[in-house]
């Protein structure tokens, strides 16, 4: 843990300028791979993360914070991965999610609105024989297991 510790700190700082970019995750994998995710409110550009990177690795190493080889990936986000913070919300509205509940069930809609509290989506409710109908739906974030992007080919 202090290595994300420590790595969560060298990002504060390389970023601390830069109040548009923000930390997601920091994850050690037992391989000794270190994989960062940062974002931004308008996207993250290859430079950012290469910088990131850089000065990640600098530190790491001067201050020999892992011992052993390691591999360091810094990256936004994937396309496929769950939304993890609120503010990640926030750049998506207007966007397609689809949204995972506890109890196993899914509901798909445009991301309408986030509040500290929820979010609004709306959904294409279709019944059989009828047109479809659109219906605001209020999510509260404790209901909510996880949250993916939906990506459309059209």
């Amino acid at each position: 843990m202090q290595v994300e510790n420590r790595v969560k700190e060298l990002i504060e700082e390389k970023i601390s300028d830069r109040p548009e970019l923000f930390l997601v995750e920091i994850k050690m994998l037992p391989n000794n791979k270190l994989i960062i995710h940062v974002d931004g409110d308008e996207g993250i550009s290859i430079q950012d993360c290469a910088a990131i990177s850089r000065h990640v690795g600098f530190h790491l190493e001067e201050e020999n914070v892992i011992e052993q080889a390691y591999n360091l990936e810094v990256s936004s986000p994937g396309v496929g991965e769950p939304l993890k913070l609120k503010r990640q919300y926030y750049k998506n509205v207007g966007r397609d999610l689809s949204v995972k509940f506890s109890d196993g069930t899914k509901k798909e809609g445009k991301l309408l609105s986030v509040t500290d509290d929820n979010i609004t989506i709306e959904e294409q409710i279709k019944e059989k024989g009828k047109k479809a109908r659109l219906e605001e739906t209020v999510i509260s974030f404790d209901q909510i297991v996880e949250t993916k992007v939906l990506i459309s080919f059209k």
